[in-house]
């Protein structure tokens, strides 16, 4: 078992930025390849970035790419979603996310073993 905590969701203004962190425990971190996803009101949820092991490769979604950067730091068990000009339709539960297998920088949330309990993030206009 892998238990992932998401922290740093807030509220932010318009073109705002925010940081948000997941902890994981339980498991070897490393071994897993880590996603971000969101869930606004009403509809599915977006993949939004993966990362895979070491970090070398990150994937985006159209949406957020030159805004949002993922990262992660094996030696604390985290990563990160950086997230600069935010815009309103960026206003969602952010939830990240764990898979062992490579396929899960694909973005498809099936690709994916162990979820958070999600945070909330809300831009104003």
């Amino acid at each position: 078992q892998v238990q992932l905590v998401e922290s740093g969701g807030g509220l932010v203004q318009a073109g705002g930025s925010l940081r948000l962190s997941c902890v994981a425990s339980g498991r070897t971190f490393s071994n897993y390849y880590m996603g971000w996803f969101r869930q606004a009101p009403g509809k599915e949820r977006e993949f939004v970035a993966a990362i895979t092991l070491s970090g070398g490769s990150r994937y985006f979604t159209d949406s957020v790419k030159g805004r949002f950067t993922i990262s992660r730091d094996n030696a604390k068990n985290t990563v990160y979603l950086q997230m600069n000009s935010l815009k309103p339709e960026d206003t969602a539960v952010y939830y990240c996310a764990a898979g062992l297998r490579l396929t899960a920088v694909r973005g498809r949330p099936n690709d994916y073993d162990y979820w958070g309990q999600g945070t909330q993030v809300t831009v104003s206009s």
